[in-house]
């Protein structure tokens, strides 16, 4: 096993007069709290061992590294005082760390019932599925080997220039088996490292890495949960990614740039240097592992569906209107665009999966079940055979001319274009896509009318190119398009 830091026992972190701090009477769960919060904001926390210690590398062999392969974090040792480059960017309200003080900056204290061990909360199992649980009664099993499930390899054929284009490439562009292994290599070593700060806590590798939507140059989504009840993303969660961003930035030299985003759901944004890949890091957003699986089903039971979302994704970036913290549409929302105009064909490519499945997809499914919803999702056979060409002018055609923006809400959900409502989520909004479990507005960043319009903009002169010469080159120029990993 790689050294860890040697545990801290409680009465470590206790203060010398255990029942009185600052006046104030604490219980010693809130000792604990309090001191092992202000240990890692001033960098102290798990201190190294003072005898000297080999180079960390992993102990029992985790089920997606063979035992007789060398790991990648092989060699690599705790960061003591790494400068931190400056970082660009995309997103908005980041705090950096900065280089070392003299000055102690203190924790923000939390509500009394949060705790570091969180009793009283249901125990999360090292593993998604172990084999004691059952959906649909069948028994789920062991390891995490369904994590590399092939979703559907077999691509549609295509008849025609635009189609052929989208599968070329689809194929140069999405992600491999191997990109995946490496971002699930760095969510197994950031658990164990985490675990030893929250014993009971899960790490999982969620979004466009395991949706079957990813690339081979995508960034990877992480989800810490800690506990199961809510948390309170603005003040717990973002004192939490405070804790870990300092941890991450002063303890572990394969982080880099470790930056605190105080977004809605607050993120910390890192790059691992071993393989490239960025990361962001939410804590107890578990809405984000239920849409997980159920856009990986959608990517399952069509084989249409994965090549247009790329595209459609390429095609957006390249127009600059894919990147919410510009005021444009996020990668999700473009997903969920998709879907739903394949469900609203007058022969849908695509059924509602909530409304046909709702046993599968039903949002108070505990954590450690909700992935074993894809297998028990036969293939759809739809009656539409368009091609995706055709395909892609018409979701282009869809959202340009015949999709009312200012009264409708894009639906998964549903499967339709749902009524607006003067809900908080969809009043004076531009765009409204509703998120499929907790029915937010995924599309809310769109909130001035130029980025609006810029949107429809792309949308409409897109169309009518493809609509009058069939030539991908004509709107995503491919000479341009890079889909390696990053490095």
């Amino acid at each position: 096993m790689f050294p860890h830091s040697p545990s801290l026992s409680r009465t470590a972190l206790l203060p010398s007069h255990p029942h009185q701090h600052s006046g104030e009477t604490l219980s010693t769960e809130r000792l604990i709290h309090h001191n092992l919060s202000r240990m890692l904001m001033s960098g102290n926390a798990l201190p190294m061992p003072l005898v000297s210690s080999p180079p960390w590398s992993y102990g029992s062999p985790s089920p997606l590294v063979s035992p007789s392969s060398s790991s990648p974090f092989q060699n690599r040792k705790r960061r003591s005082d790494e400068g931190n480059g400056q970082y660009d960017g995309k997103r908005q309200r980041f705090q950096s760390p900065q280089q070392p003080s003299p000055v102690i900056h203190q924790a923000v204290p939390l509500r009394d019932d949060l705790r570091h061990h969180f009793p009283g909360s249901v125990g999360l199992p090292l593993r998604l599925a172990p084999p004691s649980h059952e959906l649909n009664g069948q028994v789920s099993t062991p390891g995490d080997a369904w994590l590399f499930d092939l979703i559907d390899t077999t691509l549609p054929v295509a008849k025609d220039k635009l189609s052929q284009q989208i599968l070329d490439l689809f194929q140069a562009c999405q992600q491999q088996v191997t990109d995946l292994k490496k971002k699930d290599v760095c969510r197994a070593e950031l658990q164990r490292e985490i675990q030893q700060i929250f014993p009971q806590s899960r790490l999982y590798l969620v979004g466009s890495s395991l949706n079957g939507f990813g690339t081979r140059s995508s960034d990877a989504d992480l989800c810490l949960v800690i506990k199961e009840e809510p948390m309170n993303q603005k003040t717990e969660a973002r004192h939490i990614l405070s804790l870990l961003q300092k941890h991450f930035y002063t303890r572990l030299s394969y982080i880099e740039r470790p930056q605190l985003i105080r977004a809605k759901v607050p993120i910390v944004k890192f790059r691992d240097k071993v393989s490239g890949v960025e990361f962001d890091l939410n804590v107890n957003n578990v809405v984000g592992i239920r849409n997980t699986f159920l856009l990986r089903t959608y990517a399952q039971i069509e084989s249409r569906v994965r090549p247009l979302v790329l595209v459609v994704k390429r095609w957006a970036g390249h127009h600059a209107i894919n990147d919410a913290s510009r005021g444009t549409l996020s990668s999700y929302s473009l997903v969920l665009m998709v879907l739903h105009y394949l469900q609203t064909l007058p022969e849908p490519v695509l059924p509602s999966l909530q409304k046909n499945y709702p046993e599968c997809f039903n949002p108070s499914m505990q954590l450690h079940l909700v992935h074993l919803a894809p297998r028990h999702i036969p293939k759809y056979q739809s009656k539409n055979s368009t091609s995706l060409g055709d395909l892609f002018v018409g979701f282009l055609k869809y959202f340009a001319t015949d999709f009312d923006w200012t009264d409708k809400i894009v639906s998964v959900r549903t499967g339709e274009a749902m009524q607006r409502t003067e809900g908080m989520e969809w009043r004076h909004k531009y765009i409204c896509v509703e998120e499929p479990f907790d029915r937010t507005n995924t599309a809310r960043a769109v909130h001035e009318k130029p980025k609006f319009d810029t949107i429809q903009d792309e949308f409409k002169k897109a169309w009518i190119i493809l609509r009058d010469n069939r030539d991908l080159n004509n709107v995503l120029p491919m000479g341009r398009i890079t889909c390696m990993p990053k490095r």
